[in-house]
C-alpha cells in the first residue's frame, strides 16, 4: 500500500515537471501564428502587430514605416517561397530594408527599424 502511494506521488511529480517545463517554451520567442510573416511597432515584439500570410505591396498606416521587430514563421517545403523580403515602398519599391529566412526572428534591427512599407515572399534572401 505505501509503495503504491509512494509511486502516485512521484508519477504525479514526474508530470506536474514536464508539464511546466512544456508549456515554458522559449524565452522571447515571438507570438506570430505558423505559416505568417509578423512585423510589429516596437522592439523586442512589442506593440501592435500585423502578420501576413502571402504578400503585400502595401502595409496599412499602422505599420507602415512603424516596424521594429520581425518574424517569419513560414512553414518550408521543396520549392516553397518561404523567405521575406521587406522593401522600404509600396510597390516592393525602394530598397530591401531586411529579409527573414524561415524561422528566423529579430527583436530588433536598427538598419531596418520604421523602415518598411511592403513585402513579398521568396525562394531566398
Amino acid at each position: 500500500m505505501m509503495k503504491n502511494r509512494l509511486l502516485t506521488v512521484a508519477t504525479a511529480a514526474l508530470l506536474l515537471l514536464a508539464g511546466g517545463l512544456a508549456a515554458a517554451g522559449p524565452a522571447g520567442a515571438a507570438d506570430c501564428p505558423s505559416g505568417e510573416f509578423c512585423a510589429w511597432t516596437a522592439a523586442d515584439f512589442q506593440g501592435q502587430r500585423a502578420d501576413w500570410s502571402g504578400d503585400d505591396d502595401g502595409w496599412e498606416s499602422y505599420i507602415a514605416d512603424q516596424d521594429s521587430s520581425w518574424a517569419n514563421h513560414a512553414i518550408s517545403g521543396p520549392g516553397t517561397k518561404d523567405h521575406v523580403q521587406v522593401y522600404s515602398q509600396a510597390d516592393l519599391g525602394g530598397r530591401m530594408t531586411i529579409c527573414l529566412a524561415p524561422g528566423q526572428e529579430v527583436d530588433h534591427n536598427s538598419a531596418a527599424d520604421d523602415s518598411g512599407a511592403s513585402h513579398t515572399w521568396a525562394m531566398s534572401c
